[in-house]
């Protein structure tokens, strides 16, 4: 069970599973952790005796924040980047505005990990609704050329995960690349970001519960625009970066209305708008957890504490838990249109740039875990739901791939939902942008873990492009460093300039790197090999199986 767990903690979008909540700040620059000695200690406090590091602290809109300097690197942990925290008469009710602060604040702890169930290294650390902030890192030195920027917004099915995962320090990676200001955000996750309540008797008064996590992340990205110059950062050069869920988001915030000005371009990897669910998907969800709890109205759900309405649904749709998938963003017609895949056809993203891809065998991180006997369990549930949404011939080409895949049953079905939800959409989303007028580059990632029957499955890239060769549970090695340097160097590229190609004295192995955007003939994308990165056409490396697993994407992954 020990070993059940520690892969599961670096299969969902984390990889890291020996969980050290402490410092990495040098104890000679500041003796400040960014983690409280104990869950009863405070957080970021008020400066009010005038103490503090002027050539550390940053004014902003809401406070001036004082953060810590390691290396010549500077870090503000969080920050909030909302009014009021959403708690109260505020929970289930969109993210409120942050108003004018003239106080001084430490920006020294990270904020508090947002409700969720066990099993997520941020579900170690202090969760609470009042989780809404960010943090920030920048290089010490100044420059009179305003620097790009680059947000993220992390993973975890959108029920678990944090800022405080030590994956998601970007001190090694702005280290590394001081040229660049880098944010990383927090959002309302399962419980309170995305639930669908309105329906209920007294549910009229929560019109937007089932989308708040992405109306959070929006609210995140207004206080970059309006903040982060100070912080050396261009407010119109900003990209969003994604991974999963946080994937998924990157590919959503295009479509909410008036996001697309505090962002130009999105790396998206693994995750798109396929991670999203429909009104009466949501419902059947909500009632099932209101079921379970003997819950009738949001009223009586108020009264559930928030730690017993994370464990039910942990409990019921989990995805440590249960592998239970569905707690997603609604296509509710209003925040979020009801056909994602139309809305980027018809040009709702094409004055956005993208670099996104997915991982040759994405599903292996979920199945392998699980065995053989659980995962050919879930798979013949899962897929025996989908059959019935599906035509008689439909369910024909689903059985033919799955006669003509390689390997034993659990591999049949893991390629299938690898294509189902990952390389399908992938390339779908490349198409429909492309098509719109938009610009896409677009990669396969294929390293392999060393762990038996990984391969190069989800997330194991996080560690190459954080920069944390040491958080490698899930690829069992450290990736090629020069490689790995690479990966970043690309990514940061896209983030200055929008094209991710490297030229022979920018790349680190001396190798000139020609991206070429994605387009409807040749259908090209970068193969990341780990020793030989190379453009290739679709139609040779048989990313996705256009005529029996690409229909898929139009049912989403409910």
């Amino acid at each position: 069970m020990r070993e059940m767990k520690k892969w599961m903690l670096a299969a969902i979008l984390i990889c890291g599973t020996e969980v050290v909540l402490t410092s990495c700040i040098g104890q000679t620059d500041n003796p400040v952790s960014i983690v409280p000695k104990d869950k009863t200690e405070s957080l970021n406090k008020k400066i009010t005796n005038g103490k503090y590091d002027k050539s550390l602290a940053v004014k902003c809109i809401n406070g001036t924040f004082v953060g810590i300097k390691t290396d010549n690197i500077i870090a503000f942990w969080g920050i909030p980047f909302v009014g009021q925290q959403p708690v109260g008469a505020l929970r289930w009710k969109a993210p409120v505005d942050y108003t004018a602060d003239a106080g001084v604040y430490e920006a020294y702890y990270n904020g508090k990990s947002s409700i969720q169930a066990d099993g997520d290294p941020a579900a170690l650390y202090i969760q609470g609704e009042d989780c809404l902030y960010l943090n920030v890192w920048k290089a010490e030195e100044t420059s009179a050329v305003k620097k790009p920027v680059i947000v993220w917004i992390h993973g975890g099915g959108f029920e678990t995960g944090g800022t405080i995962d030590p994956m998601y320090d970007c001190h090694n990676f702005v280290k590394e690349n001081p040229d660049v200001v880098v944010v990383t955000v927090a959002y309302r996750l399962a419980p309170y970001g995305f639930m669908h309540l309105s329906h209920l008797p007294d549910g009229k008064n929560y019109p937007d519960a089932q989308n708040l996590g992405l109306l959070d992340q929006r609210m995140a990205l207004k206080w970059v625009h309006e903040n982060i110059e100070g912080f050396g950062g261009d407010p119109d050069n900003v990209t969003i970066w994604g991974e999963s869920a946080g994937s998924a988001s990157c590919t959503l915030l295009p479509l909410l209305k008036d996001a697309q000005k505090y962002f130009k371009k999105v790396i998206a990897q693994s995750g798109t708008p396929i991670m999203t669910r429909s009104t009466e998907e949501a419902i059947a969800v909500t009632d099932s957890i209101m079921k379970d709890l003997g819950c009738k109205t949001v009223a009586d759900l108020q009264k559930v504490s928030n730690k017993k309405l994370a464990d039910a649904i942990g409990r019921l749709y989990g995805i440590y838990q249960v592998l239970g998938w569905r707690i997603w963003p609604e296509r509710d017609g209003r925040i979020l249109p009801l056909d994602t895949w139309k809305a980027y056809e018809d040009g709702a993203a094409k004055d956005i740039t993208f670099l996104q891809g997915c991982n040759a065998d994405e599903m292996n991180t979920f199945a392998v875990p699980k065995g053989k006997e659980v995962w050919n369990k879930w798979a013949a549930d899962r897929m025996a739901k989908k059959s019935k949404l599906m035509t008689a011939e439909e369910n024909a080409l689903v059985e033919s791939y799955l006669n003509s895949a390689s390997g034993e049953d659990w591999e049949k079905t893991s390629s299938l939902f690898s294509q189902s939800y990952w390389n399908a959409p992938t390339i779908r989303l490349a198409e429909n942008q492309t098509k719109a007028g938009g610009k896409v580059y677009t990669y396969l990632f294929t390293p392999e873990s060393a762990l038996a029957g990984v391969k190069s499955g989800h997330a194991i890239e996080l560690p190459a492009v954080f920069d944390h060769p040491e958080q490698n549970s899930l690829s069992g090695r450290a990736f090629d460093a020069t490689y790995c340097k690479t990966l970043r160097k690309m990514w940061v590229q896209f983030a200055k300039t929008g094209n991710p190609s490297l030229s022979a004295a920018e790349s680190p192995d001396g190798k000139a790197k020609e991206w070429p955007l994605y387009d409807l003939g040749d259908k090209k994308v970068m193969v990341l090999d780990e020793f030989d990165i190379h453009p290739e056409k679709e139609s040779e490396r048989k990313i996705v199986d256009w005529e029996r697993t690409y229909f898929l994407t139009k049912y989403y992954c409910n």
